[in-house]
């Protein structure tokens, strides 16, 4: 099933697939805001409710599956790369940061809607250009970024692609904000547990920046990769790490998990090796969510002392760039 509707005011895509229902934005960074298990009753995303969509608006990372184009912060919002200087507003004053990008809020094209008897397919393109002054004029390059969603009876594939359409070699670094809804299926705070396939920790200074150290993980932490760490109804987490795998169900896995402890169901949230680094965050532990970030490049990575060994990559003009995720309960 696909159908067009009102989503409080803004213009939504409402599809559904076996126990599975989705609901895309797509005037808001193509902004998958629900995305629910009907059979296991589980919310795996956190939705904006009808007297939060002026907030929705103005923040779009703390709902859906809101893209990051960069991730996280870059120090005084600027970098130099091939000789060129990058240059982003001042987002966040009191650190002197820019933060999470502008792609997040930018309307796409619904370009694709099949459906077929295994999946449901859309795909939302968005186009930057010399004429589209919302990013160009801070990321003067041409590019395209297409964000495709596969619903199956399997649950919720993504991928996002990048064109660099411009004659320079492209910096790219993407991430997202998700906050996974906790509980998504009733209960209490202390019912819940996630684990998230952190390897080490990345200190941050008090810019919320990387120093530059790796540390082992705190015996908070090492909760995240085995056993499950209580991340609502909680102390403030806001940490970065690095990337790697955890075991779950006797099998490498990248990504987290977010467990009922009561009733056993789980939400998952699998990212591909594109990967290298999370930050968690609960919006001071005490909200009904908590996002574990992915993100393709550690924070501030264009300004570290090695940007290629902190994540920072670029596409050659005329070249594409892609990355997966998945999203389902059980």
């Amino acid at each position: 099933m696909i159908r067009s509707v009102d989503f409080y005011g803004l213009r939504a895509v409402e599809f559904s697939k076996g126990d599975y229902t989705a609901l895309l934005v797509p005037e808001m960074g193509a902004n998958l805001v629900r995305l629910c298990n009907t059979r296991l009753g589980a919310e795996i995303l956190r939705t904006p409710a009808a007297d939060e969509t002026e907030t929705f608006k103005s923040r779009p990372q703390v709902f859906g599956l809101p893209i990051l184009f960069p991730p996280n912060r870059i120090e005084d919002g600027r970098y130099l790369f091939e000789g060129r200087t990058y240059q982003y507003p001042i987002t966040i004053e009191k650190e002197h940061n820019y933060h999470h990008g502008i792609l997040k809020s930018e309307p796409f094209a619904v370009s694709k809607a099949v459906e077929t008897d295994d999946e449901v397919l859309i795909e939302c393109r968005y186009y930057s250009n010399a004429a589209n002054d919302a990013i160009y004029k801070h990321f003067p390059h041409e590019f395209k970024c297409k964000i495709t969603y596969r619903l199956t009876a399997g649950g919720l594939e993504q991928e996002v692609m990048l064109a660099n359409r411009s004659r320079m070699p492209m910096p790219v670094g993407v991430g997202f904000h998700t906050p996974m809804r906790i509980p998504f299926a009733g209960g209490e705070d202390a019912d819940y547990a996630m684990r998230v396939s952190v390897a080490e920790q990345v200190e941050l200074n008090e810019r919320n920046l990387p120093t530059g150290r790796k540390l082992p993980l705190s015996e908070q932490f090492a909760k995240l990769r085995d056993g499950g760490l209580r991340v609502t109804g909680c102390d403030a987490i806001e940490a970065g790490f690095t990337a790697g795998e955890i075991e779950v169900d006797g099998k490498p896995y990248r990504g987290a998990v977010v467990e009922n402890l009561r009733t056993g169901v789980r939400t998952f949230y699998e990212v591909d090796e594109r990967t290298t680094y999370w930050t968690i965050w609960n919006n001071g532990g005490q909200v009904p969510y908590c996002c574990p970030e992915p993100q393709s490049w550690t924070t501030n990575a264009p300004n570290a002392a090695d940007p290629a060994a902190a994540g920072f990559r670029s596409i050659a003009p005329g070249d594409k760039w892609r990355a997966k995720y998945r999203l389902y309960a059980k």
